[in-house]
């Protein structure tokens, strides 16, 4: 097989395999046996039967940071018994259409939760740790707010 566009096919140590179904649906798999399905919206040509992949990118982007925060907090042994983290994003209206805005909105349960600790949870996650924030920074403006329940 020849593949067109590369002087040497390079093989880095993360891949996953993304395969096309159907219309504009596609599976992506990796070694461990996971999957995620892909579509877009019936406006698009799709079914909307799945997420889209730019959807995926905020999903990344609430996994990373939410793995992050969980972490951070335990270690500072702060009594987390929820989180959800709503991610929501703007895209520009020019090809490529990247994220130009990106907002994370962390939802916080607990008892006793000092909000210093938590702050700087996700102070360290997004300027620090979270690599898909490190990915998304250079196009897109990435803010975050935060509330704390007591449980």
């Amino acid at each position: 097989m020849k593949r067109i566009g590369e002087e040497k096919s390079e093989s880095l140590p993360v891949a996953v395999n993304v395969k096309w179904i159907d219309g504009m649906r596609f599976v992506a798999n990796d070694d461990k046996g996971h999957s995620i399905l892909m579509d877009v919206s019936k406006e698009h040509g799709g079914e909307g039967s799945g997420f889209g992949p730019m959807q995926l990118l905020l999903v990344a982007l609430g996994g990373c940071t939410g793995m992050d925060v969980v972490e951070i907090v335990r270690k500072q042994r702060q009594r987390l018994e929820g989180l959800e983290i709503v991610v929501s994003g703007e895209r520009v209206s020019e090809h490529p259409r990247f994220y130009g805005k990106v907002h994370v909105d962390y939802r916080f349960r607990g008892r006793q939760l000092k909000e210093k600790a938590v702050k700087r949870a996700i102070e360290l996650s997004q300027d620090k740790y979270c690599s898909v924030t490190a990915t998304l920074r250079p196009k897109a403006e990435v803010s975050f707010s935060y509330v704390i329940q007591q449980a």
